[in-house]
């Protein structure tokens, strides 16, 4: 489970985050594209979810997280 300490710095304020567990597998950016970037180590949110289409997609790249990087304090 991620853990809201551990979030990585790049992330925009905001429910969903991904944490230093990251391991950068592309997962998150492929399930919620508009809201997910790659950096150069890890993923990170780059624009939270602004409807529900894009809070699906970030459910579902949460659930998707092989190593369970994501976290959503929503």
């Amino acid at each position: 489970m991620a853990d809201v300490e551990n979030r990585v710095s790049e992330n925009v304020a905001g429910d969903y985050y991904v944490d230093d567990q990251c391991i950068a597998c592309g997962i998150c950016v492929g399930e919620a594209p508009d809201n997910f970037e790659m950096g150069a180590d890890y993923a990170y949110v780059y624009k939270q979810p602004e409807n529900e289409a894009e809070k699906t997609a970030c459910e579902s790249a949460l659930e998707a997280c092989p190593v369970d990087a994501i976290g959503s304090d929503g």
